[in-house]
């Protein structure tokens, strides 16, 4: 039951996230404001992540080089990128902010250096988090399959006699 429990913390976290990210992506149609704000708030939930997956961070970094799963290895990689894509992406978006941070009374001047570096990096998180996602596809649908079971269609009257 416990693993259970983990799942589905997993799934609506990671869940939200994903579905942060997609919004934050589009600022032109949130509004700088939310995006800025998204942002932060994705830098707490990926905090979140890596504390609630930082055994297997641990176990798996210890055995890299060892014996492990080449999927175990890739998964590794990948989330060693996207954690560094990420950490560019928002890093960078803090520090150019034009919304959230002035509230909080900080601002910089602007750099377009830092925006340059803002884009691409956000550009290559895209990339790297749809793969991320394509690595963990049968987990996603199963999650999904446990949360939406399939029923099966009615059978027409006709039909039910030959299904007995």
């Amino acid at each position: 039951m416990k693993q259970v429990n983990q799942n589905w913390r997993n799934f609506l976290l990671d869940g939200a996230m994903f579905i942060v990210f997609l919004v934050s992506t589009a600022p032109r149609f949130s509004g700088l404001a939310i995006h800025e704000w998204l942002g932060l708030a994705l830098a707490a939930a990926i905090i979140t992540h890596l504390l609630l997956h930082w055994q297997w961070i641990v176990s798996i970094g210890k055995r890299l080089f060892g014996k492990t799963t080449w999927r175990s290895r890739l998964n590794y990689l990948l989330n060693a990128l996207l954690f560094v894509a990420f950490t560019v992406t928002i890093a960078t978006g803090v520090l150019m902010s034009r919304e959230a941070l002035p509230l909080l009374g900080l601002t910089m001047p602007r750099d377009r250096t830092l925006e340059l570096l803002h884009h691409q990096a956000s550009d290559l998180t895209v990339l790297i988090l749809g793969l991320h996602v394509a690595i963990h596809w049968s987990w996603i649908v199963g999650m999904v399959r446990r949360f939406w079971p399939q029923r099966k269609p009615a059978l027409p009257a006709q039909f039910e006699e030959v299904a007995r």
